[in-house]
């Protein structure tokens, strides 16, 4: 993957809360917001909410104006995007909401741009407090995505990605893909509290990876708002290959598999890794949105 390198990058699409946002005491909860963010919303994990680390603050992210002003030093061009994981990843970010911004729906208000927040061990929500381990997500309540670049090592140290910068690129197009459901008022339809691999979590979490490869097929094509040239210049057959990888290594077959020795498809929120992989490059090989209805 590579970008423009005399592409401008937006870093007013990123809050960099690394180092800040302290999360208050308080019990891990299940219910309420908090508890449909564990389920619903791109938590990669599968596992029950009192596992994820999240609990009942509400306090703001703790975004300093040090860390702010030094991304925004560091991750000017697309120069810069091509030498950093975390400029590449704001590029992403920039890339992505360019695409949805030109296909999402005109007769309705159109889109919304939505910041993905950096930060590092935890963090604090309009869905609750979360710590590292609950995994990227999307927050319906401030419509934001949170992320700790830390998951990319993950993705290929726990969970047995291939690694790659396009995996992470799938990861951040997969909660973008969460945003635009919150839009079109699909998320909601996941909101009845059944699991299973039939299921409408599971069902929205396909679609949202089928709407990360709608993303991918038009990426290096969509125009930059900076420049008008595509930002993204360059997705190779080995890019596309590593999102496939990453989409599988957080099917929930695998994770199950992985960590408990066992495969329980009763219990599903995300569908298993041939679903996941099905999906994206349905996404990615028709460049479609209008084929990414999982709940036909």
């Amino acid at each position: 993957m590579q970008f423009d390198d005399d592409a401008r990058l937006d870093t007013g699409e990123v809050q960099d809360a690394r180092g800040g946002g302290r999360m208050p005491g308080g019990k891990a909860v299940g219910g309420g917001l908090a508890g449909i963010v564990v389920l619903l919303l791109g938590l990669f994990l599968g596992v029950g909410p009192d596992n994820l680390g999240l609990s009942s603050g509400n306090e703001e992210p703790g975004t300093t104006a040090s860390s702010a002003a030094q991304i925004q030093e560091d991750c000017r061009t697309g120069q810069d995007a091509n030498a950093r994981a975390d400029c590449r990843t704001v590029a992403v970010v920039n890339s992505v909401q360019d695409y949805w911004s030109r296909a999402f729906p005109r007769q309705r208000s159109g889109y919304s741009p939505a910041p993905t927040v950096f930060f590092t061990n935890r963090v604090s929500t309009a869905c609750g407090a979360a710590t590292s381990s609950v995994g990227p997500f999307y927050c319906p309540g401030d419509r934001k995505v949170y992320l700790d670049l830390g998951f990319f090592d993950e993705l290929r140290s726990t969970y047995g990605s291939s690694g790659g910068p396009f995996a992470g690129a799938y990861v951040v197009a997969h909660e973008y893909g969460h945003h635009i459901q919150n839009l079109e008022g699909t998320l909601k339809r996941s909101q009845d509290g059944r699991t299973g691999q039939n299921s409408n979590a599971v069902r929205v979490e396909l679609q949202a990876d089928c709407y990360a490869g709608v993303w991918a097929k038009h990426a290096t094509t969509t125009p930059s708002e900076t420049t008008g040239r595509p930002l993204i210049t360059e997705l190779t057959d080995q890019d596309i290959k590593d999102g496939l990888d990453a989409a599988a290594a957080v099917g929930d077959d695998r994770i199950q598999e992985r960590f408990q020795g066992r495969v329980n498809p009763e219990s599903w929120t995300h569908g298993s890794a041939k679903q996941r992989q099905q999906w994206f490059y349905e996404g990615f090989s028709t460049g479609d949105v209008a084929r990414c209805d999982t709940f036909r």
